[in-house]
């Protein structure tokens, strides 16, 4: 009896043991890691779509009535400045340039011999002064018969990419018909709308020698190889949208941007202490977004959060917390609302290093 009391007793002792260690073990696993929002300013991507637009896109229109007689180019094709790329029906203005020309020459036989009789005062000095006038308005008629025959070449006026012919080989043409569009692809201007607030940020943070460069995002969802740089801002802004247009300019070497194109312009904002939180330190009910907060107390509540902008590992958040708001870090999964916890706080500062993240 005595040895099995003695082996009751120490099986006591080993029970007790046992829950004091579990128990321990229990209060370790209950200490959670807690953090606040991090306030600093810092540069966020953003994304905003854009219209590609050519340098240089102009409409190619007929200068004068007749026949569209030759055309030398082909759509699609590149095209030299001073190439000819239509050629509407001659035969007419040729005439009117020969009927001139003759004009012009009894005009000059007249003036001469009038000259010759004014020099013996044969003829009065203002009988001289009408076939000079006479003379100079012949020749007015040539140049302008010139000009006129000149429209019937049309040639490129500067280097660039035809588009499709709005008419084709015969076709009866007026003064001011559409016949193609050209544009000069060497440099490409690419339009973005951006907010107020973002543009005010913009305009507050940015040096005004230096000109922000920005990628653009083509519709393939590659990014377009050469930066480009922000070198307009319009004047308006819409008071529909609340935005303002920005024109960013990219070199396109290689041709592969055309007018008409769609993309995305890639630019850091800078955003003016800005609130940044970890983004393992949320959780989402329904699309919507959720901290735990950890009042005076270390009970917690859940909050709903909205976010300005997505870093890798982090948040921007535009609302729902403050700078000195406590917010668990880890371990949401094991707890739930209003539970009572102990909690192990970590600056902020600290936090963010230890995720590798680039935030200035």
């Amino acid at each position: 009896m005595k040895r099995v009391f003695m082996l009751m007793s120490l099986c006591a002792v080993l029970f007790q043991t046992g829950c004091e260690s579990k128990k321990e073990h229990k209060e370790e696993e209950t200490e959670f890691l807690v953090t606040s929002p991090l306030a600093k300013d810092t540069l966020i991507t953003k994304e905003y779509v854009s219209q590609i637009k050519s340098s240089s896109h102009i409409e190619i229109r007929a200068l004068e009535k007749g026949y569209l007689q030759k055309i030398f180019v082909d759509e699609g094709q590149f095209v030299k400045k001073g190439q000819l790329m239509f050629q509407i029906m001659p035969a007419m203005y040729q005439a009117e340039l020969q009927k001139a020309q003759a004009e012009a020459s009894f005009a000059e036989i007249e003036y001469q011999n009038t000259k010759k009789l004014a020099a013996s005062n044969v003829v009065a000095p203002g009988e001289l002064a009408m076939a000079k006038a006479k003379l100079n308005k012949a020749k007015a008629e040539v140049s302008l018969a010139q000009v006129h025959l000149g429209f019937t070449q049309i040639r490129a006026p500067f280097d660039g990419i035809m588009d499709h012919f709005q008419v084709r080989l015969g076709s009866l043409v007026d003064e001011g018909d559409l016949l193609t569009t050209l544009s000069d692809n060497s440099n490409m201007w690419v339009y973005f709308n951006v907010p107020e607030a973002e543009y005010l940020d913009y305009k507050t943070t940015q040096q005004s020698s230096n000109r922000p460069q920005v990628k653009l995002e083509m519709a393939n969802q590659q990014l377009f190889e050469y930066p480009g740089e922000v070198q307009t801002i319009e004047a308006d802004f819409n008071n529909e949208t609340g935005n303002i247009a920005f024109r960013a300019t990219f070199p396109n070497p290689k041709g592969l941007l055309r007018h008409g194109e769609t993309g995305n312009i890639i630019m850091e904002v800078p955003m003016k202490n800005a609130l940044l939180i970890p983004q393992k330190a949320t959780f989402e009910v329904l699309d919507k977004k959720y901290v735990y907060v950890v009042d005076k107390e270390n009970v917690l509540r859940s909050r709903e959060i909205m976010v300005a902008a997505e870093l890798p590992h982090i948040f921007v958040v535009q609302k729902g917390l403050n700078e000195g708001d406590k917010i668990l870090l880890e371990g949401l999964r094991l707890v739930r609302e209003n539970e009572k916890i102990h909690t192990k706080f970590v600056e902020p500062r600290t936090v963010l290093s230890q995720l590798n993240l680039y935030a200035e």
